[in-house]
């Protein structure tokens, strides 16, 4: 069995020991899909309220939110402090329990460069600065980075480890828009080519199963992903969660959840045509709580691994 190449891989040949990402939630951050500055309510699949990688949030800032032209920031210092906090409880547990050793600062919730640069500058060179991290992954949106950000990440890239992770989803406008996610497919290839002329590592984030989507779509979609020269990927499944405008379209019958042989095949072929020096830093999402309302079968993560692994068996490959 040949393993498939993947990001602990990456990482672990790299730096030589066991590297874990600390994902990390910043209060005062939002989306340009939230704030009404190109769109409102957000994706269709997003559920505002809730999309965070920590409750840990900071009281005073309920309320406050940056973007690209927010003249002054009164809560930096807390937010550097909630940066740390985070950081110290997350990387605390990755060493006791995963025998972690160095660690990648995972800019994880919202968009991570949606906000003033000087802003930006100070969680990037704080997080730098703890104990045994190697580098950044900046969560974000094509539409929602600036050249400077852009430039100043690749200076960090010439002593760290930095990555850049755009939403793809689709490449399809008509798909785009119909998950109101607020730019076009040209849009992210921009930035993502932008990104990869500058010497940046970027990992591009796929959907299967997005509305009126064929396999044929979804495939084409990777196909193009990676001839822009994403050097990891993540793939997810749709699926739909309560308060959400897709939970709306679901319950009046207006959507149908991908089944788990769609997918499974989908994502065995997207991965065969991938190529070998792209990692894959996910083959599958989902939760297990009473938001979900479908599909059932990502209720369990361990078993959609188990059930992904079975499918690639065949191939001769494993995850």
């Amino acid at each position: 069995m040949t393993q498939i190449y993947t990001y602990g891989n990456y990482l672990k040949n790299k730096f030589n020991c066991k590297v874990y990402k600390v994902g990390i939630n910043i209060s005062g951050f939002t989306c340009p899909n939230i704030d009404g500055t190109v769109a409102k309510g957000g994706c269709t699949f997003c559920e505002n309220d809730s999309f965070s990688a920590s409750t840990n949030q900071i009281q005073e800032l309920k309320g406050f939110h940056l973007n690209l032209n927010s003249k002054e920031n009164p809560f930096l210092q807390k937010q550097l402090e909630q940066l740390e906090i985070q950081f110290n409880a997350i990387s605390k547990r990755q060493k006791n329990e995963y025998s972690a050793k160095k660690f990648l600062v995972y800019f994880q919730s919202f968009t991570n460069t949606y906000a003033p640069f000087e802003t930006l500058k100070a969680l990037y060179d704080k997080a730098l600065s703890f104990d045994n991290v190697v580098g950044l992954s900046i969560g974000t949106r094509s539409d929602s980075i600036t050249d400077e950000t852009l430039d100043y990440l690749c200076e960090l890239n010439k002593e760290k480890e930095i990555w850049i992770e755009f939403g793809i989803q689709s490449i399809y406008d008509e798909t785009l828009s119909k998950i109101n996610r607020g730019h076009d497919s040209a849009n992210v290839k921009k930035w993502i080519l932008k990104s990869k002329a500058k010497g940046l590592n970027v990992c591009g984030h796929l959907i299967f199963g997005l509305p009126d989507e064929n396999q044929e779509m979804m495939l084409e979609t990777s196909k193009q992903a990676y001839e822009w020269g994403i050097d990891s990927v993540k793939y997810h499944p749709l699926y739909v969660v309560k308060k959400t405008a897709l939970a709306n379209d679901f319950l009046k019958g207006k959507f149908t959840p991908i089944t788990e042989e769609l997918y499974l095949d989908t994502l065995v072929k997207s991965i065969v045509m991938k190529p070998n020096n792209i990692s894959v830093q996910r083959v599958t999402a989902g939760i297990d709580d009473s938001s979900l309302l479908s599909p059932n079968w990502c209720r369990n993560k361990n078993q959609q691994v188990k059930n992904i692994n079975k499918a690639l068996k065949h191939l001769g490959l494993k995850y």
